[in-house]
């Protein structure tokens, strides 16, 4: 028996959707995956600034390490605040004791003059917008920060974009972090990308993917049923499968459980054993996560069978190389009462421009 696992990696996330809890209603019904995109997640994205991805990083990365998550790959897009927004991402996780590798999401859906598309010819140029994304990771990355090349999803992207890209990301060592089919309406993506994806490529979702593609893929069970896009089917799936939450919070042991209950309603011969391993392949891409200690209130923690049922379980304390930064609920680097203050702060600053 032992109360004590290595620290946890959330291999999707989308820390700017720290601020999202308590925004708006959307101007228009949401009554599909693009209409949610629309007048949900591609307004939030539009009106983020420095400030709000700072204090929403911080105050993502906290709630991540009192849930045991200790490394974190984020998906990022502020098309008004695209330069820097890498590196403030990362100065709020290390402030909080967080590791992240980082990236930004590009896109052509923002065309040269400000206009908005929901889709994207496959012969679309390159926009000015997906240009300054692209050298915001090569600088980043550059510089010597931890990210991959980040790419919205192929449905909103020309094919010159997709290239360039994939491109980047060979010429840096790095792989590509992309949506990949998650809605119905990216079920070309499979086709657009074959040519393209490496092994270290990281795709997310696979909900629609009509062919085997190169790379790991991350399921994000939470996500994909609150957006109604359908069930992965992650274990009929070849690739090396992790687990993410794409911007619902860092909890892994509780994305886990989910993860199983959706699996064995698939399949009801899938033991938790299945669930466990997604888990585990995160270290694949954040072996440091490995160095981290996580002690929890529950004795069973090495027994899949026990996760996969108890939901009580609570991190009691957790060590970052071999650095204790959480204990017994407190924060022991950073003020979380100052946090959740200037993030609420931020939040309502955006709440702001959503309402215009």
């Amino acid at each position: 028996m032992t109360h004590s696992t290595s620290g946890l990696v959330c291999a999707h996330h989308h820390l700017y959707s720290s601020l999202a809890r308590g925004m708006p209603a959307p101007p228009l019904p949401t009554t599909d995956f693009i209409s949610i995109l629309e007048n949900v997640w591609w307004r939030l994205d539009a009106a983020l600034d420095l400030d709000m991805i700072y204090w929403s990083a911080a105050l993502g990365a906290s709630e991540a390490l009192a849930s045991g998550t200790t490394c974190i790959i984020d998906h990022h897009e502020s098309p008004n605040a695209i330069e820097g927004s890498l590196a403030t991402i990362a100065k709020a996780c290390r402030d909080v004791g967080v590791r992240v590798n980082t990236c930004y999401g590009v896109t052509d859906r923002w065309s040269d003059t400000g206009q908005i598309s929901p889709s994207v010819s496959a012969s679309t140029k390159m926009t000015s917008a997906a240009r300054r994304g692209l050298d915001e990771c090569h600088s980043f990355i550059k510089s010597g920060g931890d990210a991959m090349i980040g790419v919205h999803a192929a449905f909103t992207c020309g094919n010159e974009t997709l290239n360039a890209a994939a491109d980047l990301a060979k010429s840096l060592n790095v792989g590509v972090h992309i949506h990949v089919a998650e809605g119905i309406d990216d079920i070309s993506a499979g086709e657009r990308l074959e040519a393209l994806a490496q092994d270290n490529w990281l795709l997310v979702h696979g909900v629609h993917l009509d062919r085997q593609l190169l790379g790991r893929i991350v399921h994000n069970p939470r996500s994909n049923m609150n957006n109604a896009v359908g069930y992965a089917r992650p274990a009929h799936k070849p690739n090396t499968i992790l687990l993410g939450t794409d911007g619902i919070g860092a909890n892994m042991m509780e994305e886990a459980r989910l993860a199983y209950a959706r699996l064995r309603e698939d399949d009801v011969l899938q033991t938790p054993e299945t669930v466990a391993q997604w888990l585990n392949n995160g270290y694949e891409l954040f072996p440091d996560a490995k160095r981290d200690t996580v002690v929890w209130s529950y004795e069973h923690m090495e027994n899949a069978w026990h996760t996969a049922f108890t939901t009580h379980m609570q991190p009691i304390s957790v060590d970052i190389d071999g650095e204790r930064v959480y204990e017994d609920g407190k924060f022991l680097k950073i003020d979380i009462q100052e946090i959740r203050r200037k993030a609420n702060e931020q939040a309502l600053r955006l709440f702001e421009r959503l309402e215009v």
